[in-house]
C-alpha cells in the first residue's frame, strides 16, 4: 500500500495540487489572492487573500478519502493558536492591523472516482485563540 509518510515528495506534490485547487476556488468566489505559502519563523500560511476589505488567512487541508470533513477536523487547538499568531504577525508586518481579518479552512478531498476535488469551505472557521482573541 502507498504511504504518504514514506513518500514526502508525493505529500508535497499532493499538498501543492490541493492548494492550487483551493486558490482557483477562492478566485471563483471573488477573493483576490495576495500570497501563497507565506512563511516566517512562526510557520506558514497556505494562502492569504482579500475578500473586499477583509484579509483572509486560509489553511488548506487535503485528503484522498471521500470524507470532506476529515481534513478540517485536523485543525486542532494547537494549529489554531499557530495560525492566529501567524495572522497577527502578518497584519503587524504589513501595517494592516486596522483591517478586519478572518481565518478560513478549506478542506480539499480527492475521491478516487473523480477528476476534480470536492472542496468544503469553512469561513471564519474559528475564533482567534490564546492571548490574541482581541484580534478577531
Amino acid at each position: 500500500m502507498f504511504s504518504f509518510t514514506a513518500n514526502p515528495w508525493w505529500r508535497r506534490w499532493f499538498g501543492s495540487r490541493s492548494e492550487k485547487s483551493a486558490a482557483i476556488y477562492l478566485r471563483r468566489l471573488g477573493l483576490r489572492i495576495l500570497e501563497h505559502n507565506f512563511s516566517c519563523d512562526l510557520g506558514e500560511i497556505d494562502i492569504i487573500a482579500l475578500d473586499g476589505e477583509t484579509v483572509v488567512f486560509v489553511e488548506v487541508r487535503s485528503t484522498e478519502t471521500n470524507d470532506p470533513k476529515r481534513p478540517a477536523l485536523s485543525v486542532d487547538q494547537q494549529k489554531q493558536q499557530r495560525l492566529t499568531r501567524l495572522a497577527l504577525f502578518y497584519l503587524k508586518s504589513r501595517n494592516l492591523l486596522g483591517h478586519s481579518a478572518r481565518i478560513d479552512v478549506l478542506a480539499v478531498s480527492w475521491p478516487a472516482s473523480q477528476t476534480e476535488p470536492v472542496i468544503e469551505h469553512y469561513p471564519s472557521a474559528f475564533e482567534a485563540t490564546d492571548r490574541f482573541q482581541m484580534f478577531s
